[in-house]
């Protein structure tokens, strides 16, 4: 009997990490895997780009967990500057092009991942496709901003968007010595968190020298007479002198294939799957990565979370499924975490807007401490927000922002959103104590407190 084949569609976190898997289970005599990828590199973290970018990380090739060719060498036929233009889905192919050459072909294929990742958000404004503009989200788009950056004289950088990768690429920027303006339309920095606590960055990165603009809608990029970026504008008609600017604005899903082909997409655009990664609907079909949403656990509904941790996981959901076993991803709690100089940033749960927007009531407490016994030296401080149901008290977010040792704390909060706990569970955690470490009563625990006397205090 002919072998299966499984074609794979993205060759990153999660496409490789199910390919990788399905390969663990079944040999090439039992299951063809082809793989395509549109770019020069597979299974690469794209986190650690900015700090690539920044000089902490020296080489590209450090954020490279597996070559094509280590693919390739355990049975994988990876097909690399190819992609994928179409899914026939009744007639089991899909159509590629190779980027190089331009040749296409169809290859048919028992069983399909998508892993198609996601993309930059790209408006569409004046100038944003200029010499200058990047985004960044793959090792090609890094590729390219660092050779911008080794052949631009000036140091005027502007960031368009504030979020993770806007914080993260500020930060990479300041450490090449650039002069560093963010640009963002909200109230506050960060807006994965509440403006409260984003007022707390902006203030550390003013205080750093990165220059945070808030309200501020860009209407556009002014180039000079060789096309080349020279200036960010705003509908407030202000103009930001730049000779590099970064677009992190944030990433969607890249779905347009699935769409073309009827495959049922979310609120947010990305692909609906079960719980074992399987696109509903379509039992020889999965998607896995930035091109899906997953179950917010904590709001009972489904988000768009692009993260590599999420990614892998899927790969290996979705690989044991192709493989002939069982697994599931049950969902997730919202959890991130980034830092800015010497800020660092984190969250887990719902900010006070996703509890409001599914109708949950709730209360908050925030707590200022230190990240270790206060007379310990090297103590930083930290600031903690808790959200709790107002009813149950059933723990319902949270949100650092502090100094070194801040900010890997929230995972003790993902672990209490994941198991269901009150605040007063919470606050019974038996949680390590040293004063290298920690107060005498760790910040969590701290917020918990508080919190259980908010909970208290408001009633039914």
């Amino acid at each position: 009997m002919a072998a299966e084949r499984l074609v794979v569609v993205g060759g990153d976190a999660a496409g490789m990490s199910a390919a990788s898997q399905a390969r663990r289970l079944r040999g090439p005599g039992d299951l063809e895997i082809v793989a395509f990828e549109r770019s020069h590199f597979t299974s690469y973290s794209a986190c650690g780009i900015p700090y690539w970018i920044g000089g902490q990380v020296p080489e590209r090739d450090a954020l490279v967990a597996r070559t094509p060719k280590e693919h390739r060498d355990r049975g994988i036929d990876l097909r690399m500057r190819t992609e994928v233009t179409e899914l026939d889905l009744a007639g089991g192919r899909v159509r590629s092009r190779d980027l190089e050459d331009g040749h296409e072909e169809w290859t048919g294929f028992d069983k399909l991942v998508l892993a198609t990742g996601a993309r930059p958000v790209r408006p569409r404004l004046p100038g944003l496709s200029a010499a200058g503009v990047h985004g960044v989200q793959t090792l090609d788009d890094g590729q390219s901003l660092l050779r911008t950056l080794d052949r631009t004289e000036g140091r005027r950088a502007v960031v368009v968007g504030a979020g993770y990768i806007g914080v993260e690429m500020a930060e990479a920027l300041v450490n090449r010595g650039y002069d560093v303006t963010v640009l963002h339309r909200g109230p506050q920095p960060m807006a994965t968190l509440d403006p409260d606590m984003g007022g707390l960055v902006h203030t550390a990165m003013n205080a750093m020298g990165i220059r945070t603009v808030a309200g501020a809608e860009v209407t556009g990029v002014l180039t000079d007479a060789d096309g080349r970026a020279r200036a960010v504008t705003t509908a407030a008609g202000e103009e930001y002198p730049a000779d590099v600017v970064v677009l992190g604005i944030g990433v969607e899903p890249r779905t347009a294939l699935a769409r073309a082909a009827g495959l049922p997409l979310g609120e947010s655009g990305g692909l609906l799957t079960d719980l074992s990664m399987r696109v509903r609907g379509y039992g020889n079909v999965w998607a896995g990565g930035d091109c899906v949403e997953v179950l917010d656990l904590v709001s009972g509904r489904h988000r768009h979370i692009p993260l590599g941790t999420h990614a892998n996981k899927h790969g290996q959901v979705i690989g044991s499924g192709v493989g002939g076993g069982y697994a599931t991803f049950p969902g997730v709690v919202g959890t991130a975490v980034s830092k800015v100089c010497d800020l660092e940033i984190a969250r887990t749960g719902l900010r006070e807007k996703d509890a409001l927007a599914v109708g949950l009531r709730f209360v908050t407490a925030t707590i200022s401490s230190t990240t270790t016994a206060g007379y310990y030296p090297g103590a930083t401080d930290m600031t903690v927000k808790m959200l709790a149901e107002r009813r149950t008290g059933r723990l319902l977010g949270v949100q650092i922002v502090g100094g070194a040792g801040s900010a890997k704390r929230v995972d003790i909060a993902a672990v209490a959103l994941t198991a269901g706990m009150t605040v007063d569970q919470v606050v019974s955690l038996d949680l390590g104590y040293a004063p290298p470490f920690s107060p005498v009563w760790d910040p969590i625990l701290v917020a918990a407190r508080k919190a259980v006397h908010a909970v208290r205090s408001a009633g039914v």
